[in-house]
């Protein structure tokens, strides 16, 4: 099939948005009759395979080569047309400004410390990206060292991740443009605030360790475009060692091959640089640690290997601890011994927590800090090796915490807090006193006493006992009238947890509902729950979503007809498989950068690596259970769907907007109702990470636009 150049693509993505600004755009009137507008044509093509002895009619696989130049006129003027009507809803200007400003809230983060330098990022409420800042002591003026705004016009670059040296006098960082996530990694010298002439490629999601004497570091990288064959995704990533001011052509590679490409790895060093371990991420339910002791001339020894649990490992000086759901499906602590790979005979430090699920844990103050999730709702703990004592650090409220960070050796720790009410919030711990001081916060108007937040629990159609949140302003009539909001996730050990967003205050505001279900397939209650998810048994999580809306609806919060459900990537996949199993349910489906077409999904960009979550079709035991549920093969003619928002980007290195074009071809040829099937078509962005600040305001602004449309509702006063 023909492809085009990325000038000529850009070519004809200027000439059409001319055109389709000459037509009309945004100087359409806004009492247009929307119903009344047709689709733009779109071909079927059947392709048809048998697979397992099962015939499948594809008439949209055209719509999955995104270069060709047939597709991509498709897009634009699927693109096109849904602005049309998108611009056209009256609320959509006042939603606009209402947005806008709630978005202008701004983001910190909480700090690192290296050596006297304190790293963290911080946007303001004018600023697209996120800047990287350091200050010499706790208390010293910030200094900006990375400030990705002004590296574009459109402010499209975004920094992707940093790891100081162990004094802070030198950062690695990663960059990255339009959302693709491919970082280019560079090291800046923080005395000078000049680069050094270091510049990698492919370190998309980069680990790093930093040698002790900041001449190097070990890292991970992706083979370049030229070194895999032409048409394959670049997977198999490797550790390499760079030395500064060396080709990073001549990079040692100390890890990888024989390894299956789809391999994860990380890499951690010791604080004295003594032992190196790379951990192996195979899949979201296994992985492998292996450890090489630099003092001797001795490769990589395993020490966690064919094993069906997880190792996450984490040094404390020499010493290295390890999480691991190894006979603890809520994960416990232990040390591990390097004499031998026998993970059985390692030391238990901190056991497994009956109701409490052990979510992360890092190292600080000289004490393990362990984050955990009791209720879905955040605890912090800490443990110190030297007395075997734990300590409690008493937080705010339900809410969350996703950073823990502080000095090795020192006397204070860092971490971030939010909930559904506030803002993120860094607070300060000194581990000696107990004290707990605000740090930094981000400021935002909400007043949590116009709230109540309730958590609930109801049965799933297997019976399974299911935990939501359920959030509304305190003076909501459940009288079944209510426009509600359910999301969710569901998949690859994710949490749910309470977080702080200025966009659903207007939701909230304007009278609706806001539940968030605690699906099987996410680590909620610990691995057992992520299994309930996952592979054959990921029809639970569909299960427990329907069954969370049946909730609302028999509580009488809400209604069919008043029902908006909103998902992204994995979450894409769950809404788009529930519209497809229960049409009849909803009103509104917005599907954001989803898994869709689940036959074929294992074979575009990256999509190998969740082969271990979802399985795949070409697994003749396999394929019964995926195609069961794909979304894209269950779209039946003649079906009455609800108005369905699919959005999609063009930089998206994850999820193949493939998914998108082809299931809204699908809807739009099948659906019997009058309720609208749009694409939504974002370029120069990918799958949501390092997105603008306007361009996440103008998505925002689309997507409540139409469920407030479809809902009838009305902003308040």
């Amino acid at each position: 099939m023909k492809t085009l150049g990325m000038s000529t693509r850009l070519t004809l993505l200027l000439l059409t948005s001319l055109i389709y600004l000459s037509c009309g755009g945004e100087s359409n009137p806004k009492d247009r009759a929307v119903a009344e507008a047709k689709y733009p044509p779109t071909q079927m093509k059947d392709a048809v395979d048998t697979l397992h002895g099962t015939v499948i009619t594809d008439p949209y696989r055209w719509l999955e080569d995104g270069e060709s130049e047939q597709v991509i006129k498709w897009t634009i003027a699927q693109n096109n047309y849904t602005r049309d009507v998108l611009n056209a809803i009256p609320i959509r200007d006042q939603l606009q400004f209402e947005l806008k400003e709630a978005m202008m809230i701004g983001d910190v983060s909480a700090p690192r410390i290296y050596g006297s330098r304190y790293f963290y990022t911080k946007r303001s409420e004018t600023q697209d990206q996120a800047v990287l800042y350091m200050k010499i002591g706790k208390n010293g003026d910030p200094v900006a060292l990375i400030d990705p705004n002004a590296m574009s016009a459109h402010a499209i670059v975004s920094l992707d991740w940093f790891f100081p040296s162990h004094d802070g006098k030198l950062v690695a960082y990663g960059l990255s443009s339009g959302g693709d996530e491919q970082s280019t990694l560079a090291v800046l010298n923080t005395d000078d605030l000049k680069h050094t002439s270091d510049t990698i490629p492919r370190t998309s999601a980069a680990s790093l360790a930093w040698l002790p004497d900041n001449s190097g570091f070990y890292y991970t990288r992706y083979p370049t475009k030229g070194e895999v064959p032409e048409g394959e995704e670049v997977y198999h990533r490797h550790v390499f060692l760079h030395m500064l001011g060396e080709d990073p052509a001549d990079d040692n590679k100390i890890f990888g091959d024989g390894f299956d490409m789809q391999d994860w790895t990380d890499v951690l060093l010791s604080e004295s640089g003594r032992y190196l371990i790379v951990y192996v991420f195979k899949g979201w339910s296994k992985s492998e640690l292996y450890l090489r002791d630099l003092s001797t001339d001795r490769g990589f020894v395993p020490l966690a290997k064919g094993v069906e649990a997880h190792f996450r490992p984490s040094f404390l000086g020499d010493d290295l601890y390890v999480r691991t759901n190894l006979n603890a499906s809520n994960f416990r602590v232990l040390k591990a011994d390097f004499g031998g790979d026998d993970v059985t005979s390692w030391k238990e430090i901190v056991p497994e927590q009956e109701n409490s699920m052990l979510e992360s844990f890092g190292v600080a103050a000289d004490r393990l800090v362990l984050s955990y999730l009791h209720d879905v709702s955040s605890q912090l703990r800490l443990y110190n090796p030297r007395d075997n004592s734990t300590a409690e650090i008493e937080l705010p409220g339900i809410g969350s915490v996703s950073q823990t960070y502080g000095e090795i050796h020192g006397r204070e720790i860092f971490f971030d807090y939010e909930s559904f009410f506030v803002p993120t919030t860094i607070f300060a711990c000194d581990v000696t006193s107990g004290e707990i001081a605000v740090y930094d916060s981000v400021e935002a108007e909400a007043n949590p006493e116009l709230f109540t937040t309730k958590f609930v629990k109801y049965r799933s159609k297997d019976s399974t006992e299911i935990s939501m949140f359920v959030v509304h302003k305190k003076d909501l009539k459940l009288d079944g009238t209510n426009p509600t909001l359910l999301t969710g996730y569901g998949g690859f050990s994710h949490s749910e947890t309470p977080y702080f967003s200025a966009t659903r205050l207007i939701w909230l505001n304007s009278g609706g509902v806001y539940a968030l279900p605690h699906l099987r397939g996410g680590a909620e209650y610990g691995e057992e729950w992520h299994k309930g998810g996952m592979l054959d048994k990921k029809q639970n999580t569909f299960d427990d979503f329907i069954a969370a809306a049946e909730y609302l609806i028999e509580q009488s919060y809400t209604s069919n007809s008043k029902l908006a459900i909103w998902g992204g990537s994995n979450g894409g996949l769950l809404v788009g498989a529930v519209e497809t199993q229960r049409p009849d349910l909803f009103k509104v489906v917005i599907c954001s950068n989803p898994l869709l077409d689940m036959v074929r999904y294992h074979q575009f960009l990256i999509a190998r690596l969740w082969i271990p979550e979802y399985g795949s079709a070409d697994d003749p035991d396999q394929f019964d259970f995926i195609y069961a549920y794909s979304p894209y093969h269950h779209v039946v003619d003649g079906t009455a769907y609800p108005a369905t928002l699919v959005l999609t980007s063009d930089s998206d290195s994850r999820v193949d907007p493939l998914h998108a074009r082809k299931m809204v071809a699908r809807l739009q040829a099948a659906n019997a109702s009058e309720h609208p099937q749009l694409l939504r078509f974002e370029f120069e962005a990918g799958h949501g990470q390092g997105m603008p600040m306007w361009k996440r305001t103008e998505q925002y602004t689309d997507i409540y636009s139409f469920i407030f449309w479809q809902l009838g509702m009305k902003l308040a006063e």
